[in-house]
């Protein structure tokens, strides 16, 4: 059986405000096109979620409602405070817990590059995995039949993607 795990960073938010609380901080325009292309990356694809565990956050619940409005079916949206600035240990024990086949996480960083990091056998030859800017995604694989069994340097890097990569500098005045 294979289990997939798809990786994504929240998309640019807004720092319009410098002092605005920073869960409250919600996506710019960038941000916006950005999330709305890796949706319909993930559909044209093929890489819909069963299930996606999102952190509480603004910038986080904005990014996963513009990638499920792209997918069909739309997968059940799970949000949780604990995935807010998680560690990469914390996001793969909620990973653990899951019986679905499929499941996204839509966090921050360092913790979910980091994990996409730690989770791959190798790296995929794109110059931004290691550093996983804003919107990065990853697709991962493993050989298992339950999320339990997922051990660090096991997964198979299918995909990773950056909007550029989807969008190109069309948009880069777009703030």
């Amino acid at each position: 059986m294979t289990l997939r795990l798809i990786l994504i960073r929240h998309a640019k938010s807004s720092w319009s405000d410098p002092f605005a609380d920073d869960h409250a901080r919600v996506l710019n325009k960038r941000g916006q096109a950005s999330a709305t292309a890796i949706g319909k990356w993930m559909a044209q694809e093929g890489y819909v979620p069963d299930v996606v565990l999102c952190s509480d956050a603004a910038r986080t619940q904005e990014t996963a409602a513009l990638v499920i409005a792209a997918l069909d079916p739309q997968p059940a949206l799970q949000l949780s405070g604990d995935i807010y600035h998680a560690a990469p240990d914390t996001i793969l024990e909620m990973v653990r817990r899951q019986t679905d086949q499929t499941i996204a996480v839509i966090g921050h960083n360092p913790g979910i590059g980091m994990l996409a990091n730690g989770l791959v056998k190798s790296a995929p030859d794109h110059h931004r995995f290691s550093d996983y800017p804003t919107c990065a995604s990853t697709v991962i694989d493993f050989t298992a039949n339950k999320w339990a069994a997922v051990q660090p340097r096991t997964g198979h890097c299918k995909a990773f993607v950056v909007p550029r990569d989807l969008i190109g500098t069309a948009n880069h005045d777009i703030e």
